[in-house]
């Protein structure tokens, strides 16, 4: 009995504090949810200047635009709904102003329902895995963490491998939404020309819900300039430009892929603090988390404009590490109907979010036909070679590395 009365008593209380004035307001919806997740490549792509041809003209092509296109620009666009289309399948259209250079819109369709459980074949990898962490000259205690590539297939896969500290987040995705859709996709792809600008008005419509209306004066960040050099005590420096609109940095690199036959080991460092490899690191962050980030120094802050990678991770890697630096933005958040004042219920029509980074490739030891690191110099006067044959660009457990590295 007197159990039941002290529930009686907090729900009364509770139930009091949700009716006083200036409590928390009662919201419903969103019925669509639009994400636009936008990026600048730089890094080979600023490097094949001059319109000439060879790797130079190569490179240019495989970022897109023209071999004298300093940065490449990505977009990913993606709308969930909680309703059916009117007449499916679901599909719809983001119009752009003119200066996007994306003709007059870009189509949004449905990819294929996944059925079932999928497990991604790739190439079982040999040998073992290094990971190193940190900035500084020399390696922190208790690195590298080494991890058996054998025991892996095993079964053996040590707890943590992974971290999950930091997820890639998707707040729009075909799991949680009745109607999907998506660009690029099968009807289109082509990515924005150089001299591309996002600022202006957008429209979504679709059959899936009403039209989604923003202006964005926001643009693409702009490119990042990153250089790396040899040091004396074997490390080496990453430097880089500060950017404007960045909320913090992450770096990483890996090692070993020269190494013939596969059975050597791969090396895989990043520049955070603590062990942590998470996916999130190598994507779009809100700027809330980055912040949180900063203060576990699990990504470096905006003031930042340096890192050195220690001496063991260059030794124990080989001729060559290729990474990547990646510049967290800001974001642009839009919401329709406006909030109402006071207590009223906000039914919420539709949200949209417009996400930016800037990224750029790390090369290290790599000649790369005399233009030496990426960037800059590689601290080492080695004699301009022929440029190495393309080779599948794998992660450390045979993986495809993220979009930008290769």
């Amino acid at each position: 009995m007197r159990s039941s009365l002290r529930f009686v008593s907090v729900a009364a209380v509770a139930a009091m504090l949700a009716a006083v004035p200036g409590s928390a307001q009662k919201t419903m919806g969103p019925k669509e949810r639009y994400e636009m997740d936008v990026a600048t490549m730089s890094g080979f792509a600023a490097m094949a200047g001059g319109g000439r041809g060879g790797l130079g003209g190569a490179m240019s092509m495989m970022f897109g635009g023209d071999p004298s296109s300093r940065v490449a620009y990505t977009l990913n666009l993606r709308l969930g709904s909680d309703q059916s289309p009117t007449a499916p399948p679901p599909k719809g259209d983001h119009y752009f102003e003119p200066q996007a250079k994306l003709g007059k819109s870009v189509p949004l369709i449905a990819p294929p329902r996944a059925e079932g459980s999928y497990t991604p074949e790739f190439e079982r990898p040999k040998g073992r895995l290094l990971l190193y962490w940190g900035c500084g000259a020399k390696a922190g205690p208790g690195q590298p963490v080494i991890i058996d590539f054998a025991k892996v297939a095993a079964g053996q896969v040590p707890p943590g491998l992974f971290s999950s500290a930091v997820p890639i987040i998707r707040e729009v995705s075909q799991a949680n939404s009745k109607s999907y859709v998506d660009w690029p996709n099968s009807k289109g792809g082509k990515q924005p020309q150089a001299g591309s600008s996002l600022i202006g008005a957008h429209r979504i419509n679709s059959n899936v819900g009403s039209d989604i209306n923003f202006n964005l004066a926001q643009d693409y960040m702009p490119g990042l300039q990153a250089s790396t050099a040899q040091q004396a005590d074997g490390s080496v420096m990453i430097r880089w430009g500060a950017l404007q609109p960045a909320t913090g940095y992450v770096a990483w690199t890996i090692g070993g892929m020269d190494r013939g036959g596969g059975n050597g080991d791969m090396v895989w460092w990043t520049s955070s603090a603590s062990k942590e490899f998470g996916g999130g690191l190598w994507d779009w962050l809100p700027p809330s988390v980055v912040a949180n980030l900063i203060t576990k120094k699990i990504v470096m802050p905006p003031s930042q404009t340096s890192c050195q990678i220690p001496a063991e991770v260059k030794k124990a890697s080989g001729e060559m590490m290729i990474g990547n630096l990646n510049a967290f933005g800001p974001e642009a958040n839009f919401s329709y109907p406006p909030k109402p004042a006071g207590n009223a219920v906000w039914n919420i029509d539709w949200t949209a979010k417009v996400r930016f980074r800037s990224h750029t490739m790390l090369l290290v030891g790599a000649d790369m036909g005399g233009m030496g690191a990426m960037g800059g110099s590689s601290g080492s006067a080695s004699t301009p070679a022929e440029p190495p044959k393309k080779k599948k660009c794998k992660g450390p457990l045979g993986i495809p590395l993220p979009d930008g590295a290769c």
